[in-house]
This record gives structure tokens, sequence and C-alpha cells, in this order.
């Protein structure tokens, strides 16, 4: 942003509102009244407020006295004097209460199910946490998890919690070349991985992975723990790689938990840096479980009988937080899924929902929007009343795949809770709370009670006018928050605080804020595109495209424009089969036209290009660094190793 620009635009008008039902607010756990006294707490006492929630929901060993250090800011510790045990927290204090209640249903790709009570997952949490102890693992040591997204990766988080062990996991998505540079950088001595999982009616081969990894590096790793999944040969390296089932069979199901610093790394989770090297975010023990734990309370609204399905995978941290340490914390049960969402069908997700009896799901635009793309007949197949409650994570939910979701899914009644956060974050800081507000379209809505965020312009004032748009920031320090990034201190305190002189942690996004203090996410600020010295967000556009009723996604980015300054280019996937020739070019020109109508001339798409899909992980995100590459005509240099479908990238370079 320079001076004469202060600012980001808004451009996109959405002016639905949806208020939650009398029948939810009347049995919801935080009603209007409740959430105003928790933000006048937060308010009027902001270091008190956290210290008596830590009191009052967590359990500890030693209790804290101290609530905040901030004297070495922005490395704020919280809770730094205190001792507790995450895996205490979510397993042990439930035995008494809950130990015959299920903690995990689970089904796999091929439809195979089963489950784990509390008591079960206590036992065999010690079990694989007394077997690491038997390999010399020990308070501080980082381990390795590269597994599916079955029950034993929640196991294998808990049992290096038990043990003060520090996990980092790694998707099962990443390549070798990925997996080794998080081993070499975390310092790790082990790996629990599979032979293999399924995923969508194809095996992906986990541990020849880790040994391609390992054998371009990785020297660190002395031991490999490889569970019996898949089915597949594996070649077992003798003396190195032991079966997870041999490791076990000899443990006892008691294993007396390592009580740990608050401040404790709980874990490392890497996520991708603009420099190219991954940054390990770095998160305590007693801030990141008190913030996961509150939050899966407050935006779901958790119920004894609920059961709990977030669709994300373990490998991110929407999966630490709302499949492991949130939920479970809490004494829910929680939904696990190993595949796809369209395997064997577009049915898949609404027939877990069915058989499961799922009352809370939780999944990614990129996911509602590949399968509103399928039509609204899949779901009408199933009996979905036993949902009561939506949720969206991972990135801004276009209005119109919002209204999809909330008429299809939700049967129109349904409340939906779109969260704004991110890995750093630890969980989810702008999301409305469902018992007591309403919501909007693409709206993530308010700040959480303690989480104070403002939008600032480049010089760290903040904007002014509904329309206005800049830099999110949080102002003040919140306990979930990261602590650093593993081994670079310095890049930690540069990449979120550098820019305002330390008085903000700077998200990356841009935001603008409504009339009722609603924020709207206009995507990373990196992917503002400066259109004739206009700053359009990029999220914006894409919604805008959305709303055509041929469109089911978009994704849009820059390219060079020797007038411009910048060219919006636009990837439209459609609804049904795509257009081609006349047909083609006439829906191309129908589109240009709606974004104009929409949100104003200056948005209209230079170039829009139709595809049969998006380049996305494997986790639903889109690699939008390619798509600019193949806007621009660059050579693809990126790794396209851990796409869905690497074949579409072939796709749109030969559309350029």
């Amino acid at each position: 942003m320079s001076s004469a620009d202060p600012g980001i635009s808004s451009v996109l008008a959405e002016t639905r509102v949806f208020s939650p039902s009398a029948e939810f607010v009347a049995n919801a756990r935080l009603n209007a009244e409740k959430l105003a006294a928790l933000h006048a707490a937060a308010a009027s006492d902001h270091i008190g407020f956290w210290g008596d929630l830590a009191k009052q929901e967590l359990a500890w060993q030693t209790p804290f006295r101290t609530v905040l250090d901030d004297s070495a800011a922005p490395n704020y510790r919280w809770f730094a004097d205190g001792r507790t045990n995450a895996s205490v927290n979510c397993l042990d204090r439930h035995l008494g209460a809950r130990g015959e209640k299920i903690a995990i249903r689970f089904e796999g790709d091929a439809g195979t199910t089963r489950t784990l009570t509390y008591k079960q997952l206590h036992a065999e949490v010690c079990k694989l946490a007394n077997g690491l102890k038997s390999l010399g693992v020990a308070k501080g040591d980082r381990v390795i998890v590269y597994l599916p997204h079955t029950p034993e990766a929640v196991i294998a988080l808990l049992a290096c919690a038990r043990i003060g062990a520090t996990h980092s996991v790694v998707f099962g998505g990443f390549s070798a070349a990925s997996l080794k540079d998080r081993i070499e950088d975390a310092g790790a001595k082990w790996v629990i991985t599979a032979d293999g999982n399924m995923r969508g009616g194809n095996l992906i081969d986990l541990k020849k992975t880790v040994d391609e990894a390992l054998a371009a590096g990785g020297k660190s790793i002395e031991k490999v723990i490889v569970l019996r999944h898949g089915g597949n040969a594996v070649s077992m390296a003798a003396g190195r790689d032991l079966w997870w089932h041999e490791l076990l069979s000899a443990q006892s199901e008691r294993c007396e938990p390592e009580w740990v610093e608050a401040e404790h790394p709980l874990f490392l989770l890497y996520t991708s840096g603009s420099t190219g090297k991954p940054k390990g975010i770095q998160h305590s023990t007693g801030g990141y479980l008190l913030w996961a734990h509150l939050t899966a309370q407050w935006i779901f609204d958790l119920k004894e009988d609920d059961v709990f399905w977030c669709t994300a995978d373990v490998g991110w941290v929407t999966g630490h937080s709302y499949v492991c340490y949130g939920p479970l914390s809490n004494g829910a049960t929680v939904m696990m899924y190993e595949g796809v969402p369209t395997y064997p069908d577009a049915g898949r997700f609404w027939k877990i929902c069915q058989q499961h009896g799922v009352t809370i799901f939780y999944t990614a635009p990129t996911a509602i929007r590949a399968l509103m793309k399928l039509g609204d007949d899949w779901p009408k197949q199933y009996d979905l009343s036993k949902l009561r409650l939506l949720g969206s994570v991972g990135e801004p939910i276009n209005p119109e795949a919002w209204m999809w979701y909330h008429r299809t899914i939700g049967q129109g009644k349904l409340p939906i809770v779109d969260t704004w956060w991110q890995t750093e974050t630890g969980a989810a800081m702008i999301a409305p709370i469902p018992g007591a507000m309403p919501t909007k379209p693409g709206s993530c809505t308010r700040p959480l009670p303690g989480i104070f965020a403002d939008i600032v312009d480049e010089s760290g004032t903040p904007v002014q006018g509904e329309e206005a748009g800049g830099y999110l920031v949080i102002t003040k320090p919140w306990p979930g928050m990261l602590r650093t990034i593993w081994g670079d201190n310095a890049r930690y305190q540069k990449a979120y605080y550098g820019q305002f002189d330390n008085r903000y942690y700077v998200a990356g996004d841009g935001a603008h804020r409504d009339k009722d203090g609603y924020y709207w996410i206009m995507g990373r600020v990196d992917d503002v595109l400066n259109v004739s010295g206009h700053r359009l967000g990029t999220m914006e556009i894409e919604s805008a495209l959305v709303s055509h009723p041929r469109v089911a996604e978009a994704a849009v980015v820059g390219k060079p424009h020797e007038i411009k300054g910048e060219a919006i280019c636009a990837f439209v996937i459609c609804k049904g089969q795509r257009p081609e020739g006349a047909d083609a070019d006439a829906l191309i020109k129908e589109l240009r036209e709606h974004v104009a109508k929409e949100i104003g001339a200056i948005a209209k798409p230079d170039d829009i290009r139709l595809a049969d899909g998006l380049p996305k992980t494997r986790s639903g995100k889109i690699m939008r660094r390619l798509l600019r590459s193949i806007a621009r005509g660059e050579e693809i240099t990126q790794d396209v190793s851990t796409l869905e479908n690497p074949a579409i990238v072939k796709q749109l370079i030969s559309k350029t």
C-alpha cells in the first residue's frame, strides 16, 4: 500500500442476514447475554479473564501463579509456572464419568468401521507411550507422525503428549522431499508411520515415502514405527524399523503422565514459507490446549450427546485442534473418516452423517464447492435430520457456496459457523457464536471473547468506513498464539510482528468490517491485485464469479499488464459439462459482464479460463502460486507431487 492508496477496496456487497432459530437459542450453551458478559470480562481485565478460564477449564498438577509474562514480547509466555499434561486433560479426567462413552467413531475408505471408548483410547495411548519410552523417547524429544487419518494418528499425538515428547505431524500427502526437510529441521529421531492407506480407492504407500526420505537425508532418525493398515508389502530395515503391533504387544495399559511446564512445546507444525523453507510453527501445551478447548466448546455449542465431525486430516492444524485436542478435552465423541468426499460416489459424506448420527459437521469451502458442483440429488438421498450445526474452515467461503450449504445441507434452518484462523493462531479467532448472533453469508462475523482484532493501513493506523479494507491484525496476545518458529526466533519476530514495530500480530490477510462490526476476509494481502491503481481482494472477485448459476468454483490470480499494472486472470470450474468452442466463448463473455454487474467494471476479469479442475493439494488447498505461474506463462518449478490430481496442471497449461 502507498500513502496515496492507503487500503484495500471492498467491492462485494452482501446484505443477507440469518438468525438462529428460537429453539437453538433456547438450548445453546452461550446466548447473547452470556456472550456479552464474556466480552465485558475480557475488556475489563484481559489477563484476569484468561487466568480465570485456565483455572476453571484445565486440569493442573501445579497451579500457575503468573498468567502472562510479556517481558520478552513478542515472545509471550502464558501460565509459565504451572504444570499440566494434554493427554490427562483429554483422557484421564473423563474416565470416571465417560469411560464407556465413545471417544472416536471411525470409518475407513472401504467402509469398515470401528469405535474406541475413552477407556479404550486411554489404554492404547498408554501402551504407545510406554512403547516410545522403551525406545528412548523422552521429554522434549521430537517425534515425526506420518500416518493416515485413523484413530492411531490421535493415539500417536496423545502418546507423545503423555510423556512430554513434542510431536510434529506431516500430512500423508507430502512427498519424500517435504518429509525429509521436516525431519531435518525438527532434528527428530523417531518416525511413526504406516505401511499404507487407501484414499479414494487408491493405495498410498506411506512406508515407501519414508524410506525415500531417509535415503535422501533425515540421518537423525533412529527408529521407524510402522502401523499395519494398508496391507501392502513393505521393506523393513533391520535394527531401524519395527511394527506398531509388536511394539505395543508387551506394553502396560497404564503410563504415568509427564507433567510439563505450560510453555513446554506440545507440537511443531510446518507451514510453507515465502522463502521456500518450511516454517516450524511451535505451540505450547497450556495456552494452546486452553484455546482449542474453549473454542470447541463456544463455537460448536458442544453437548454431551453430540457426534462431532471435523473432516480435516490430523496432518493440519484444524485436525489437531478440532479432531484431537479441542473435542476430546471436552469429552466429546469425534467422527473420523479416512477417505475423500466423492468416493465411491458424491454421497459419501452424507451417508457417513446418516450412518453415524453426526450432529455437528465442519468442513472446508473447497469440499462444499466440489459437492455443490455435483448437485442437490446426492444429499437428498440421505437422512441428515440429526445435523444441528454446520461449520466452514480453511479459507473465506463464497456467499453462494454458503447459501447452498445452508439450503441443501442445513435444510434452511441450521446455523453455520464460518471460522477464520491460522496454523499460527492455534484455534479459531473470528467466528459466530451460533446461539448468540445472526450470521451473514461470507462473513466470519466478530472476534471471539478475549480476541482483540482491528484493521489497519500500512502505517498501522486503524482504517475507517465500511468499504475501507486493510491489514487484519490482533492487538493483544492470547494463550493459543504460536510461541516462535522452531530454531528461528528472528524469523518469527520479523514475520508476525516486524511490520508494525511489535505493536500487533499481523495475520497476512486483508479484511474489512461492516456497520455491524462483522469482519469480511478479503484474502491474503499477497494475493491482492493492483488494477489501474485499485487494490482488489481476489476473494471478492471469486465470490462474484461463483454467484453465477453456471459456476461451481473459481480461483483468481494476477498477471502483469503494461497499462493496468496487473490484469485479472480467473480459472473457472463450471457446474456440469465444461462448454467448448463458441459455447465457451459465450459463457466467458457472460461471466465478465456478470462480474461487472456484481461489483463493477474495474473487477471484470481480463482472462477467464474454463477448466475441469483446479490444482489442489490432498487437503483441498488451491495452489495459487502454481496458478500465477500458469497465468503468466512461466515455467512450472513448484513441487506438484502433493497435488490430488497432478494431470490438471497439463490441462491448464495447454489452455494458455
